[in-house]
């Protein structure tokens, strides 16, 4: 048996309010680079759904640049280290560098793809200038009093860098070694959020929290003049060049991207997100970026929800807008026809989505949302049911992928959520809630110990509790869904954190949380094998095959297992399949022995299982 990586269907950039959020794409304009948690994901623009993840970082990400030759990215996170890594298989690292002693917020590349300076905040300094293959230092940054938001260098020579800070102003440095030559203060009224150099090298521009947008001579870093006043309404986070240098975008906290004649002064194009009218916080535009090397004009900006959107002149709406999670994925459910074509995720404020797994194309479910982490996801009969820990049982109609009706409030917190026979079973930590047609139609206390975790299959229900117990429950043909109890088993030595029953439920795997699985006949509860016992943190997730013979398992340990019921002893296992931990896993693809899996680095991952026993 053997586990390969077969797709990345990556995360959503990380963003935060009021922060600019830095892109960045290759000189051809084929992928697209940003940090989302503790990763850097490299995807395809055309294609999103094939992407490759760089997990070096220890810490949160914060930023990614490609070199001007597009074979190295410089990544920077929360830590204040800097990580040189080669972009096509983003494996192999080159150097790691710590340069400040806070978060690093912007990265910026020479044009010969050796220097860099990395810029943020720091306690003895604001920022550094480094070569890129030895760390060797070519320069300082100073000049600033505050956290420095923002940098950029001239391609070309003479070489330039610009800087630009929380303290308003704007710092030009001369280089190589690069040195303070001056600052021009005074001209933002507010944060300086974001500079550029544009690629013919004669033109840089500024813009702020102000709302202003400042031009500078190139060469010598004196301000020209200042266009659009007036126009954006809030405070622009990110600007970037078109390849002639004639034109620029902007991005800002007023839900626009607006495109502009640098020559004018003037705008040549707005595009507004969240629909015309009010107020929406989630479609602020915290960054953009204008690929170079593309024939097809394409812009992408980033919305403050994580969305991309892809954004081609002259046309008023984004011809694309890809839709993900930027917060660790907490649960991880299959749709309702059993072909395994079709994923919901949920994540850990709330946000759930709809993955189609032949296309890799993620949505982001409409109507009213958790409002908190997201527990775990069943499906049954054309609909998706999803519990929360703002203790509430929310249902998703699968044709129209939208929250359907009300939302029912549970009388505790959920611990698990599944469904059988028309019926939605819910674990809370009093009981268990039985809902008939969406109306709750029975309550089954459990006094003793608290349930942590549910399956169901057919008539049966097994509850996992607290005093290490497995329970299985029978529920009678009554429209209240009455359970019985008929076995109760009690080998395990720690708490049962997930249950899962095979297609035909005559085999139950329960997983506790100190790492073992035991497998169960569901006639007698009689044990079939607990020798699954491989992963070394809690088991968060079960899930059986079609045939009932073989079995996926993830847990806190970050790796993913594959088990044999006829050879317990033959296992796969894919380590670090998922950092901070593997949250779902789930069988895809119709029995074409595909597995999917997702967790703590807010990515899901397709692996292809081979030479099953």
């Amino acid at each position: 048996m053997s586990i390969t990586i077969e797709k990345i269907l990556a995360a959503s950039p990380v963003t935060a309010r009021g922060q600019p959020t830095q892109l960045s794409t290759d000189s051809k304009g084929e992928r697209i680079a940003y940090a989302s948690g503790k990763s850097i994901f490299v995807r395809s623009i055309d294609d999103p759904s094939t992407s490759k993840q760089y997990t070096g970082h220890t810490a949160q990400t914060t930023v990614a640049k490609f070199s001007p030759s597009g074979f190295y990215i410089a990544s920077g996170d929360v830590s204040g280290s800097v990580r040189v890594w080669d972009s096509i298989e983003a494996v192999n690292t080159k150097g790691e560098y710590h340069i400040i002693s806070g978060r690093i917020n912007d990265i910026a590349w020479d044009g010969d793809s050796q220097r860099i300076i990395a810029v943020g905040d720091g306690r003895e300094r604001f920022g550094h200038c480094i070569t890129a293959d030895s760390g060797n230092s070519v320069g300082e940054v100073s000049g600033h009093s505050k956290v420095v938001n923002s940098v950029a260098i001239r391609p070309m020579r003479p070489l330039r860098a610009a800087t630009v800070s929380d303290d308003m102003a704007m710092c030009f440095l001369h280089g190589a070694p690069f040195k303070f030559n001056s600052k021009s203060a005074g001209l933002h009224k507010g944060f300086a959020m974001g500079t550029a150099f544009s690629p013919d090298g004669n033109t840089l521009v500024t813009v702020g929290a102000d709302k202003r947008i400042q031009l500078y001579d190139g060469k010598t870093g004196e301000p020209t003049k200042s266009i659009g006043e007036g126009e954006h309404t809030g405070s622009i986070f990110a600007v970037s060049w078109a390849k002639d240098s004639k034109k620029f975008v902007t991005a800002s906290a007023d839900q626009t991207v607006k495109l502009w004649d640098v020559e004018v002064g003037k705008v040549l194009q707005t595009w507004r997100f969240g629909g015309d009218g009010g107020i929406s916080v989630p479609d602020q535009q915290v960054g953009v970026v204008w690929p170079h090397g593309r024939s097809d004009g394409l812009i992408i900006s980033l919305s403050l929800s994580g969305d991309l959107n892809y954004l081609v002149e002259g046309n008023p709406n984004p011809i694309k807008v890809v839709q993900g999670h930027n917060k660790s994925i907490t649960a991880l459910g299959e749709g309702s026809d059993g072909k395994g074509q079709t994923l919901w995720t949920g994540s850990f404020d709330g946000r759930v989505c709809n993955w189609d797994v032949t296309s890799g194309v993620g949505t982001v479910v409409d109507g009213q949302s958790h409002t908190n982490q997201v527990t775990e996801f069943t499906s049954s009969s054309g609909r998706a049911y999803s519990v929360g820990w703002d203790d509430t049982l929310r249902i998703v109609d699968e044709s129209a992928n939208t929250f359907a009706g009300e939302s029912l409030k549970l009388s505790a917190q959920p611990k698990g959520v599944a469904s059988s026979d028309g019926r939605v079973y819910v674990a809370t930590i009093a009981g268990v809630e039985i809902y008939v047609k969406d109306q709750l139609a029975g309550k089954l206390d459990i006094a003793e110990a608290q349930p942590t975790a549910i399956a169901a299959q057919g008539s049966l229900v097994a509850v996992g509790l607290s005093n290490n117990a497995v329970r299985l429950y029978k529920a009678d043909g009554s429209s209240g869904g009455k359970l019985t109890q008929t076995h109760e088993a009690k080998n395990s030595t720690a708490q049962i954190s997930a249950l899962a029953f095979s297609r035909d439920g005559s085999l139950l795997a329960a997983g506790n949380t100190a790492g073992k699985i035991y497998a169960y006949r569901t006639a007698s509860l009689e044990v079939a094998t607990d020798r699954w016992s491989a992963h070394t943190g809690r088991v968060t997730c079960i899930a059986w095959d079609a045939a009932g013979t073989h079995a996926v398992s993830g847990a806190l340990d970050t790796n993913v297992f594959v088990w044999s019921l006829a050879k317990p002893g033959s296992r796969v296992k894919a380590l670090n399949a998922h950092k901070d931990g593997v949250n779902g896993v789930a069988w895809v693809g119709g029995g074409s022995g595909k597995v999917a899996s997702t967790g703590g680095d807010a990515a899901i991952k397709i692996w292809g299982v081979a030479g099953l026993q």
